[in-house]
């Protein structure tokens, strides 16, 4: 995933370039605003007759159309008006970009259909922001039009559609009754390999309509490659165990066409019963999804989901001062310069909790995002810590002093209903430009919560935040989420920051950054504590180094990146 560079105005390279249509028959002016545009990561395409304007249109279908307001024989708001009665570019926005200081005539071109004006002459940061704004809000709104159109089943196998479905879930919360059975088919990777994408695709839709039939009235819908959720609306707990073995065996003993060859499909089945009053359809996926890694350990391939023991003396301790701070001001965040080894001064932080207890002392996150997981806090706790950062963003944008956080989030909290909706829309109030934000994924948590995290993902990618899989280690389940989730950086386990380290763990490091760096990752070595430990992963090929050496976490965000050596 590339990231923007120095300035902060960039697009996103992975995200479509917004499409911007010039209509100015000044040339100077025409020039100026598609050379500002272009410069910002923007496809800009000037209009100098405004007779061509329509045809152009529907060729370059613009996101946003910039529009000057006297033209030689005709206005931009007649113009306006060809374009809001055209069916296809009727909501499309449009933005005036006008010298002329009347009021009323720039209530007029509101009138006509106009969504914005902007005084010439104009600074380009301004012009920048307002667009980006603009288009932001208007590719939102389109993906909400676009999900809310979705057609309720899929064509081919009859499944719900998984927006579909996680409504009808939300809707059965409030009940209690019944639950969710969530449906590994295995050896996904083997299957994909032997018979190829289209083969592995035909046979998984095959399997979904076979479960959808033994699901009988039962809502299934296809949650990823391999995976299938299943809502029963009146199950009792005790019947659940039973009703997945009836799953499990239905795909298990049916013969399956691949090819010319007949096989079997062997699964495995996390289940979770919604007495245990879930807050939100993604929370009930999320448990779902940990009793489905736990049943690939059992011989039966069935395993439910058993809430944590709440913490005894929640008010006492460390938790008391947690509930405290977060309903005061004993909370604060801490940052740690990311550096790249090979130079740059892109200031980018990671973003670490701190909590002040009522005696004056500073605790660290590890002494209480325990207890915060299982006293239920978690989601509140990082909503908090996000909040923060993007007002910090926000101000150092306003500064001209751009900087990039690295944020700690728990599955938990991403997969709560309408969380994407929300930062998209926090990020849009704030005009920080989403690659500003990295999200830290646990790899322990990421592994449990891959599914999930893959939803959630694919809704902020749009907005261009990125996302960096933390604590990385070299497994085979680990190496697979490389692939499966939107990734721009690793982060090393800071086993890889021991001294001396160990001639295994050498190997393992450079085997994973040679991943890494083939799948276009970044990857970053933590915890790094002396020169020699810097050395070891600067020769196995680190992109950045964090920790002690560069500098102590610290409150402020002072650290010199344009003269920082390693």
């Amino acid at each position: 995933m590339q990231t923007t560079g120095d300035d902060p105005t960039a697009i996103s390279e992975t995200s479509d370039p917004f499409r911007v249509m010039i209509v100015e028959d000044d040339r100077s002016q025409a020039m100026f605003a598609e050379a500002i545009l272009r410069g910002a990561g923007m496809s800009p395409k000037v209009v100098a007759v405004p007779e061509q304007m329509m045809a152009i249109l529907e060729d370059f279908d613009p996101d946003l159309v910039l529009m000057d307001l006297h033209m030689p024989g005709t206005s931009g708001a007649s113009l306006t008006v060809q374009i809001r009665e055209h069916p296809r570019f009727s909501g499309v926005p449009v933005v005036f970009l006008t010298g002329d200081q009347d009021p009323e005539r720039q209530m007029e071109v509101l009138e006509y259909g106009a969504d914005d004006y902007i005084l010439k002459p104009v600074r380009p940061r301004h012009l920048i922001a307002a667009v980006q704004s603009r288009i932001r809000r208007s590719r939102a709104a389109q993906r909400k039009q676009a999900i809310a159109a979705e057609p309720e089943r899929h064509p081919v196998t009859g499944l719900y559609m998984r927006p579909m479905l996680m409504q009808k879930l939300a809707a059965q919360l409030p009940s209690r009754a019944g639950g969710v059975l969530l449906v590994e088919v295995g050896n996904a990777a083997a299957l994909r390999n032997r018979f190829g994408y289209a083969g592995f695709e035909k046979l998984m839709n095959d399997a979904g309509r076979h479960l959808g039939e033994i699901a009988s009235t039962h809502a299934v819908t296809r949650l990823s490659d391999n995976a299938f959720l299943v809502v029963v609306a009146h199950h009792e707990p005790d019947q659940m165990d039973a009703y997945a073995r009836t799953l499990r065996d239905g795909l298990g003993y049916h013969d399956f066409s691949a090819g010319d060859e007949s096989l079997r499909l062997p699964s495995t089945i996390g289940h979770a019963h919604l007495s245990h009053g879930f807050a939100d359809a993604g929370s009930v996926l999320a448990a779902a999804e940990q009793a489905a890694r736990e049943a690939r350990a059992l011989p039966t391939s069935v395993a439910a989901y058993v809430p944590p023991d709440k913490p005894e003396n929640s008010d006492d301790g460390i938790l008391g001062e947690l509930r405290a701070a977060l309903e005061g001001e004993g909370l604060q965040l801490a940052f740690q310069p990311v550096v790249a080894v090979a130079g740059g001064d892109d200031a980018q932080f990671q973003v670490l909790l701190r909590l002040k207890g009522s005696d004056g002392t500073e605790h660290l996150a590890g002494e209480f995002i325990p207890a915060a997981d299982s006293a239920g806090l978690l989601p509140q706790l990082d909503r908090w810590a996000m909040q923060q950062a993007i007002a910090v963003m926000q101000r150092r944008r306003a500064e001209s002093r751009p900087v990039r956080l690295f944020v700690s989030q728990s599955p938990r909290t991403l997969g709560q209903d309408n969380n994407a909706e929300w930062l998209t829309g926090a990020l849009e109030s704030a005009d920080v430009d989403g690659p500003s934000l990295v999200i830290d994924l646990r790899l322990e948590e990421a592994l449990v919560h891959s599914m999930m995290l893959r939803q959630f993902c694919e809704q902020m990618v749009p907005a261009g935040v990125q996302f960096c899989l933390s604590q990385y280690r070299h497994g085979t389940d680990a190496n697979l989420l490389l692939q499966q989730l939107p990734l721009g950086y690793v982060r090393l386990s800071a086993d890889f920051a021991k001294n001396p380290l160990p001639d295994e763990l050498q190997g393992e490091m450079r085997e994973i950054i040679e991943r890494a760096h083939r799948l276009g990752l970044q990857v970053i070595g933590q915890a790094v504590e002396d020169p020699q430990a810097a050395a070891s992963l600067w020769m196995g090929g680190i992109d950045f180094i964090q920790g002690n050496l560069v500098k102590r976490a610290e409150h402020a965000l002072d650290f010199d990146f344009k003269h920082a050596t390693l």
